[in-house]
């Protein structure tokens, strides 16, 4: 069994961003020259979180408006009231998705779905550049 660490750095735009990750992660599952185990995506912070969608324009849209219904941008929220930085949605948006992902992989390829594709979501109210942590397990 052998663990493979690795990152990379992305800019965001806040409000909902949503980036493909599924090549980047195939791309450095190729790079570990693993063949069958598990990836686990995690993003430090509080304010994006990862998870998987099929990554097309309507339901990168029908994601973004559901995020506003929940926890909308535009109500008061007790964290801004302490911190006075206005972002208490996207904890709360951010809490929702969560800050991981783990995909299983067999023969050198992510077990994905046909329409399924690996997303981070910037929450931040604001443009932001992010970590991504990548730990691969496998053989």
């Amino acid at each position: 069994m052998k663990i493979i660490s690795d990152s990379v750095t992305i800019s965001a735009e806040g409000f909902n961003d949503m980036k493909d990750l599924t090549p980047m992660v195939s791309q450095k599952l190729a790079a570990s020259r693993l063949k069958d185990g598990l990836v686990n995506i995690f993003i430090p912070g509080s304010t994006a979180g990862l998870t998987t969608i099929e990554f097309e324009p309507g339901l990168v849209e029908d994601f973004s408006r559901l995020m506003e219904k929940i926890a909308p941008d535009n109500i008061p929220y007790n964290h801004d009231k302490r911190w006075g930085d206005g972002n208490g949605f996207s904890h709360v948006r951010a809490s929702l998705i969560g800050p991981s992902l783990t995909v299983p992989f067999s023969g050198g390829q992510l077990n994905l779905g046909t329409w399924q594709q690996i997303v981070f979501v910037d929450f931040d109210n604001g443009p932001r550049t992010r970590t991504i942590l990548f730990q691969f397990l496998g053989e």
